[in-house]
């Protein structure tokens, strides 16, 4: 489904953007929350209002799982099998909210990577989200 060309594009993508994991993971967030009102259920307990502690944390455990997840995308059913089961038994989210998340997130990293995010990072980027989202999706099948 990726070339090599786009999982070298990816890697790269997310390691430079690891360091502002916080920023991307609670703007994507704060988006979905926006145009997707209803995903907000699931953070019930948590303070998710823009600049919360618990919205930034949670926004970049989100980046870093997929930056994680980036470094080698032939493995992502393994790196993901934790959070697989997490999501799908635990805390059991919708897992359409994954694909939902993935479309704020392209928003975000658009924003965030101005010029840089070329139609060929767009592309990759959203193959790869899809594939995140959907590795993520698999337990609930």
């Amino acid at each position: 489904m990726l070339s090599k060309k786009e999982k070298q594009l990816i890697r790269e993508i997310w390691e430079r953007l690891t360091p502002v994991a916080e920023d991307i993971g609670a703007d994507a967030l704060l988006r979905m929350f926006a145009s997707y009102p209803g995903t907000k259920t699931y953070f019930s307990h948590l303070d998710i209002g823009p600049g919360s502690a618990h919205l930034s944390s949670h926004g970049k455990k989100i980046v870093l799982a997929i930056a994680e997840g980036a470094k080698d995308i032939s493995q992502l059913t393994v790196t993901l099998a934790p959070l697989q089961t997490l999501h799908a038994y635990q805390l059991r989210i919708d897992p359409t909210n994954f694909k939902l998340l993935s479309h704020c997130l392209l928003v975000t990293l658009a924003c965030f990577m101005g010029e840089g995010f070329t139609p060929e990072a767009h592309a990759a980027i959203d193959k790869f989200l899809s594939a995140f989202a959907a590795v993520l999706a698999e337990k609930y099948r």
